[in-house]
């Protein structure tokens, strides 16, 4: 497609901008690895809120949730349990300032802390930094798939004897995001995400508002089969669609994800295993370790659910009422329903067409740039200055970490290339590959007796279990016709979950019964600083016989509450903007109350109780 002179230059003036504040706040870089990774524990708890929301704004996942919407309906909101969406609320209750108080640089150094210095805690640390390497470079090569798709349909065609115009894009796009990223690490990229997180907001609302105008009630209930607009899931979702909508009675089907409430229970219980888990060594983690003090960590991650789920649902909901409109002129010619998120933004007006463009490039470079800085940490920090070169300049690790950035990104690139399915590679790694990293980091928190032998044994026995797990539950579940239906979808991964998790879990617990536990320093040390709760006991008892006046960690209950409640207060932001989009008053009414009322709770029962 062509576009408009003032659309170029608006897209030409985001680049720009973005790339300017990116090489302008590199030169505040002290020439140190804590600088460079983590922004020398100096920035304010706020912007790496906003930093944070910004890299969780996916492009992917914008399409892929106005898709959801569409063929759901309004419980749609229940599929993101999957991956679990709510996990940050874990973070931000307990788990940051759990990460936070260690003073490690990374969720591998972290390691050390755990289980030590021994052959079991240099096990449980290498581990650590190769699924960080092969989660990021799968993540980039998510990223690449899914910005090359979408810049082809609503850019100007660069196709060429070599690569497609969604390569050429793609290679383009990720190339100039590396560019300002690796430069100035943690401070070019939390900079240049806060600027991106505010032009993302603004396109949300001029989207919900493009959309609320240009679709009336009258359309919505023309395009909408009775049920689709009700909230709590059914048994069975059979949503009755007119012949005109074949394609989305096709996908309601092919994704598993018909049989919504069974889903969300096993969505709840996975959820609850990988929340405990905490934080996959990524963004968000590095985040936590980038605070100023576990107040601020904690702080941060809750503000990254109150600035992130109001505007992604309004530019959800927007392009879905845009969609309802444009359906009748364009469904017909769809291959999946996806797709008429390319067909919406290429319709916009000029200028308007421009900043809506910027914006979700802005969602995908703040995504792809969070990750970036991620996996060098690992390996320049965790491998190269511990195992081979410990005695460089700090100098020289930065550049050495600009250097593997580079690899990684060409890497994640390569693996791009080879996706065939978004949906596919977003289900496998919320799916089955986190399944092999949930039980030894749900059990490093909560249970003393797990050794750095058996945490590399859980993690290595889940990643096995990971590539054989849908061929084994699929034989496992053959004999009952209900199940066999849902292994033969996309709900695999999900299901795949539960094998690879009960594996894992066996091979921490076996290992570390069979090998010698943590020396006893080693595991005083640690719970006096990170201070968790679960089956500590014996190790409290060591720690008072010293000190008696020593207070262990007794706040489960209230956690877990206030966990329960931060739920809910995360599910009613996602929920009131898409009834304010379609306009269900009373809904939007009882959300509003909702939010109101878990806000309160929150502020008496968390806010007013976090310390350091």
């Amino acid at each position: 497609m062509s576009l408009h002179i003032i659309d170029i230059l608006i897209i030409l003036t985001y680049f720009i901008v973005i790339f300017g504040i990116g090489i302008y706040t590199a030169r505040m870089d002290k020439a140190n690895i804590r600088s460079y990774f983590l922004g020398d524990n100096s920035i304010k708890w706020y912007y790496l809120g906003l930093s944070n929301s910004s890299g969780m704004f996916d492009i992917n996942a914008i399409s892929w949730r106005v898709a959801m919407l569409l063929i759901y309906g309004i419980q749609s909101v229940w599929i993101p349990w999957v991956w679990p969406v709510w996990n940050q609320v874990f973070v931000m209750i307990f788990l940051s300032a759990w990460l936070k108080r260690s003073g490690a640089m990374t969720g591998a150094e972290w390691m050390r802390i755990r289980f030590g210095d021994g052959l079991g805690g240099k096990l449980a640390h290498i581990i650590v930094v190769v699924f960080a390497v092969i989660e990021v470079t799968i993540s980039i090569g998510m990223f690449f798939t899914g910005i090359g798709g979408l810049a082809a349909e609503i850019l100007p065609n660069l196709s060429n004897t070599a690569f497609s115009s969604a390569s050429t894009y793609s290679i383009i796009i990720c190339l100039f995001t590396m560019l300002y990223s690796i430069k100035g690490g943690m401070r070019s990229v939390v900079a240049t995400e806060v600027v991106q997180f505010i032009i993302m907001t603004l396109c949300c609302v001029l989207i919900l508002v493009i959309g609320i105008v240009n679709v009336d009630t009258t359309m919505i209930q023309a395009f909408v089969p009775a049920g689709w607009l009700d909230f709590w899931p059914v048994g069975e979702i059979s949503y009755a669609w007119p012949s005109s909508q074949t394609l989305i009675t096709q996908e309601t089907t092919s994704h598993g994800f018909k049989m919504i409430s069974g889903m969300v229970g096993l969505m709840i219980g996975k959820g609850l295993i990988a929340s405990l888990a905490g934080p996959v060594p990524g963004f968000d983690m590095q985040r936590s370790l980038s605070a100023q003090s576990p107040r601020d960590a904690a702080k941060m991650s809750g503000l990254t659910i109150l600035v992130l789920f109001i505007p992604l649902y309004m530019m959800v909901g927007g392009f879905a009422l845009m969609a309802i409109k444009a359906w009748p002129e364009y469904g017909g010619s769809l291959s999946k329903v996806e797709n008429i998120f390319n067909i919406l933004v290429n319709t916009l007006p000029t200028g308007l067409k421009g900043l809506v463009i910027a914006g979700l490039l802005a969602a995908f470079m703040s995504t792809f740039s969070a990750f970036v800085n991620v996996a060098p940490a690992y390996v320049i920090n965790d491998l190269y200055k511990r195992y081979w070169q410990p005695n460089r300049s700090d100098r020289h690790y930065v550049i050495m970490g600009q250097w593997v950035s580079v690899i990684i990104v060409f890497i994640g690139i390569i693996i791009g290339t080879q996706v065939k399915s978004l949906t596919e590679i977003i289900l496998f790694i919320t799916g089955a590959f986190y399944g092999g990293y949930a039980a030894p980091n749900m059990l490093k928190w909560i249970w003393w007796r797990l050794n750095g032998y058996g945490y590399f044994a859980g993690m290595m026995a889940g990643m096995i279990a990971a590539m054989v797990g849908s061929n084994v539950v699929s034989t496992l579940v053959s004999g009952n016709a209900t199940l066999s239906a849902m292994a033969q979808t996309s709900a695999i991964n999900l299901m795949a979950f539960v094998f690879i998790f009960v594996v894992s879990i066996c091979a921490c617990i076996i290992v570390s019964i069979m090998t010698e536990g943590v020396d006893e320093e080693t595991t005083v040390k640690f719970y006096k600083i990170t201070r968790p709760w679960g089956i500590w006991q014996p190790v409290i008892e060591v720690i008072k016989m010293n000190n008696p006046s020593f207070e262990e960690n007794k706040n489960f209950i209230r956690d877990m509450s206030n966990v329960g409640i931060g739920i809910i207060w995360q599910m009613s932001m996602v929920v009131l903007p898409l009834f304010l989009v379609f306009r269900q008053w009373t809904s939007l009414g009882i959300s509003v109350f909702v939010l109101l009322s878990t806000s309160y709770l929150l502020k008496i029962n968390w806010y007013d109780k976090l310390e350091d």
